[in-house]
């Protein structure tokens, strides 16, 4: 019994999608529920799994761009499986003398090309043949020594009366040792990203604003209570899950930037879908902490773990990352000082966090002002200034650095 292999709906709003890899061969004998192929949306990576037993057979290359609903292979219970594992085959042809003496010259060219000005004035004015020398020097240059060497040996060419000595060789301009250059299609989801990135800034009035914030306090807490917090709920105390909360607090005071913009309304939401990016191998991701304003601390330290966990076995799911009200992107991770973060549209604003560095800074004391080494972060607010004004934006953003300045007081919701 043969039954079709199809592209399933992921999604709503997806009409196409690339396979990223086939996890079988076609020939190969399969069972039900094994991962036949991993398919690229321009969300997410879905695994595609054999409904029922039988031989596969491949009809759609990985790489193919393909419509939902298209079949890209068969299952047939009733054929045999014919893949085997093939080994490369040993080439058993040997160079003749010509390719021999080709691939010689060529590469004395190259080594002299690479050489220095005065290695090639001694070939020149001694009519050396550099084929038949060894080359001592880096990557196959030749040294002065080695040509100096070959003056007094065979290598030497009797030049004729009339023979003008042979110019220098030069590799041609645009050649490289490392290799051609070469076109790589973008996957589905580089292209969406890409095509999303570029909407973001054609349809929003963008703009940013900068703050910093002293981490001393949240540091102190961190020392304090990390390896009690890891042995109670089995995930490290970072820096996003305060975050997190602060950014809620704040957007419940400036609600606009927990809101879209529908034509000429705004969507206000009463709820906190937190959007956490994610960097992976097939580019940036944004899974949802969905209700993230019901959760403790260790329950979206633990989201984080898992989502991250998700991303780099590839399995984040487009339910995942669906129904965001605010993003918060952490360049930090990767030594980023500063940066503007891009709308995640239709979100009207996004928090970007920084690489944390010591500064001297000036400090209230009891004794009146200091300067103070402390533990500072950059960060910034991107949002839409179509909805929020300028005073608001920077409102916000100083409400999460109260926030985080002040993690107890964060923590009581005073």
């Amino acid at each position: 019994m043969k039954t079709e292999v199809k592209v399933p709906a992921v999604g709503e709003s997806i009409t196409e999608a690339t396979i990223g890899a086939w996890m079988k061969k076609s020939g190969e004998s399969v069972k039900r529920n094994d991962v036949l192929m991993l398919l690229e949306t321009d969300k997410a990576s879905v695994e595609v799994v054999a409904e029922n037993d039988g031989v596969l057979t491949i009809q759609a290359e990985a790489g193919s761009t393909v419509k939902i609903g298209a079949t890209v292979a068969t299952l047939d219970s009733d054929l045999k499986a014919t893949a085997t594992i093939m080994s490369p085959a040993k080439k058993t042809e040997t160079p003749t003398p010509v390719l021999e003496a080709v691939a010689s010259a060529s590469s004395a060219l190259m080594g002299l090309s690479a050489s220095g000005p005065a290695v090639q004035r001694i070939v020149a004015e001694n009519n050396i043949d550099t084929s038949k020398i060894q080359s001592t020097g880096k990557d196959g240059r030749f040294t002065k020594a080695d040509v100096m060497n070959a003056t007094s040996s065979s290598s030497v060419i009797p030049a004729s009366p009339q023979a003008k000595a042979p110019a220098p060789v030069y590799v041609p301009a645009g050649l490289s040792k490392q290799g051609d250059k070469k076109l790589v299609p973008m996957t589905t989801i580089r292209k969406k990203i890409a095509e999303r990135l570029v909407q973001a800034q054609h349809n929003a009035a963008m703009l940013t604003t900068f703050n910093e914030i002293d981490m001393t306090k949240l540091n102190e807490l961190r020392a304090k209570y990390k390896d009690t917090f890891k042995e109670k709920y089995g995930v490290g105390l970072g820096f996003m899950g305060i975050f997190a909360k602060a950014s809620i607090e704040a957007l419940k005071a400036f609600p606009t930037a927990n809101a879209y913009l529908q034509g000429d309304n705004i969507e206000y939401h009463n709820y906190y879908n937190i959007g956490i990016a994610v960097s992976t191998e097939k580019g940036l991701m944004v899974p949802v902490i969905k209700d993230a304003d019901q959760m403790s601390i260790s329950q979206i330290e633990l989201s984080i773990r898992d989502f991250a966990l998700k991303a780099r076995d590839g399995k984040i799911s487009v339910d995942d990352m669906q129904n965001g009200t605010f993003t918060i992107t952490n360049g930090g991770v990767f030594g980023s000082l500063m940066s503007t973060p891009i709308l995640n549209a239709p979100q009207s604003a996004i928090l970007g966090m920084h690489k944390i560095e010591d500064r001297a800074v000036v400090v209230t004391t009891a004794k009146g002002k200091e300067i103070q080494v402390r533990p500072m972060m950059y960060v910034a607010l991107s949002y839409d200034h179509r909805m929020l004004d300028g005073k608001e934006a920077v409102s916000l953003l100083v409400k999460i650095k109260e926030g985080v300045e002040d993690p107890e007081r964060l923590l009581l919701e005073i």
